[in-house]
């Protein structure tokens, strides 16, 4: 069919040992051996009933594997569900079982966690593959798939990613949207992919720095619509600071994508390291996923130049802002425009509010998703009118640039009033001696909740923990008015946070 003729298909025909994907260890994937693989994976899934609409899970780590699945998925007519590694056993088992998966291929990295898995799911359960070594209950996935064809199959039919919201406020959810035509795709590339293309100037000379885990969202469709173009990803195990740097410099990156937890380690990088640091061929720096303290991002700006481009989105896509260096240097905390969808400021009632005013954020004038199975917890995520929100607060100012406060979920209301934790932490990261703060609302007896802040110190300041709290206290008696103080300061080793950098409040509500 035309509508596979663009994409990774099309680079492995026109140049095959074009590299596709390279891993910090040195292996590189090329275009045409990923497409035998993407077409193996096909076969498999068809040996094994899986029709068009049917459900497969992976629980794989940073290697060719979940790319290829992916585009196996896609052309194969079926819903694909990445599952975090990080999970536990139990978590993993929640997500297959909720995605309904008919397959699920797994990475032998993490058979610890899914070593009971097989026996829990039963014999009327997925089908199991491991791949890279063995797992009770699991079949060997590379021999299986080396006797397979790796041609096309034939009866291709676009499918989809269905990806799981990050859980950072309970139990994840499928995110879940009617399969695509392939009328509605065209000759183009998979929707997975287009819409990145033409935003981030993705093209054939690119490389592309995936410093984080393939199964988020973000760093598995920037991965893909990296091969969509035709350009190379070069993929990190995990993040560190000084590896990240030296990867910039060697291997010429053009394009690279970072959470500000990311960016603070980057600047967290001694002074001469820093000052040496050359990367002329870096021309687009993309962050997301969280909230970046304006503090932080200056000092990137300063020292990289205006290549930092920052966009506001979600796992459920209703939505998409961006916003250039230059841009924010004259609207500092703004995260853009729309570039994808109409934005709406909405008060309790659905009813919408002036520029100025803070309330939900909602998109309009992207086809609606649903939480699989889940029609409530879609309903808190859709306005009487039909738009939907990824859980935000902020407002839009007269030039209709968006400003986030905080997420809906992490208000904290402290006396009847709306406190905001982002705000609390951007002041706080100014501080001297904080290296890394969150801010939760903790129960209080007179005002309901009240901030309370975890900070990560400075190696110096964390010689006298009490004298750094008193100037913390001082310093938010200086910064902030008298409601949005925090309590309580608590210095702790590290903060609980994702994979992908996200920090995990209800881990901090829970040390109370």
């Amino acid at each position: 069919m035309g509508m596979m003729q663009f994409g990774l298909r099309d680079w492995a025909t026109r140049e095959p040992a074009r590299p596709a994907v390279q891993f910090v260890d040195g292996t590189v994937t090329s275009y045409g051996e990923m497409e035998a693989m993407a077409n193996r994976f096909v076969h498999l899934f068809r040996r094994h009933g899986l029709v068009r609409g049917d459900h497969l899970a992976v629980v794989l780590g940073n290697g060719p594997a979940i790319l290829a699945a992916v585009w196996a998925a896609y052309r194969a007519g079926l819903y694909l569900t990445p599952i975090s590694h990080a999970f536990s056993g139990r978590e993993i088992a929640y997500v297959i079982v909720n995605c309904q998966a008919r397959m699920v291929l797994a990475d032998q990295r993490v058979s610890q966690a899914l070593a009971g898995l097989a026996a829990g799911l039963g014999p009327d359960g997925p089908v199991l593959y491991a791949l890279g070594g063995a797992i009770p209950g699991f079949r060997a996935l590379e021999p299986e798939l080396a006797a397979l064809p790796a041609t096309p199959a034939g009866d291709e039919s676009p499918g989809a990613l269905m990806l799981y919201s990050s859980g950072t406020t309970g139990a994840p959810k499928g995110i879940w949207r009617p399969l695509p035509t392939a009328e509605a795709v065209g000759s183009g590339p998979p929707p997975f992919a287009r819409d990145l293309l033409q935003l981030f100037d993705f093209d054939p000379d690119m490389r592309y720095l995936s410093p984080a885990p393939l199964y988020h969202a973000a760093p598995l469709r920037f991965s893909l619509a990296t091969l969509a173009a035709g350009g190379c990803a070069v993929v990190m195990d995990k993040f560190d600071a000084s590896l990240a740097l030296d990867l910039l410099e060697r291997e010429r990156i053009t394009h690279s994508q970072w959470v500000p937890t990311m960016l603070q380690r980057l600047l967290n990088l001694p002074a001469e390291r820093r000052a040496g640091h050359r990367a002329p061929a870096h021309r687009v720096a993309l962050h997301a996923a969280a909230p970046c303290p304006p503090v932080v991002k200056r000092a990137m700006i300063d020292w990289w130049g205006p290549i930092l481009r920052e966009y506001y989105a979600g796992s459920e896509s209703v939505g998409l802002c961006e916003i250039s260096s230059q841009e924010w240097l004259e609207r500092p905390g703004s995260v853009g425009r729309a570039r994808k969808g109409v934005l709406h400021i909405l008060d309790e009632t659905g009813h919408e509010l002036a520029t100025g005013e803070t309330g939900t954020i909602f998109f309009s004038g992207i086809p609606a998703f649903t939480y699989f199975g889940e029609p409530e917890k879609t309903a808190t995520r859709t306005s009487p009118q039909g738009y939907q929100t990824f859980g935000d607060v902020g407002y839009v100012d007269d030039q209709g640039y968006l400003f986030i406060a905080d997420r809906l979920d992490d208000t904290i209301i402290s006396g009847g009033v709306n406190v905001y934790p982002q705000e609390i932490e951007n002041a706080l990261i100014e501080a001297p001696g904080v290296a890394e703060c969150g801010v939760v609302g903790l129960p209080d007896a007179d005002f309901g909740e009240r901030p309370v802040a975890f900070v990560v110190a400075t190696a110096a300041a964390r010689r006298d923990p009490v004298r750094l709290c008193e100037e913390l206290a001082a310093f938010c008696r200086d910064r902030l008015g008298r409601i949005k103080q925090p309590r309580e300061f608590r210095i702790v080793d590290e903060l609980p946070r994702s994979a992908a950098g996200k920090l995990l409040r209800r881990e901090l509500r829970k040390t109370s």
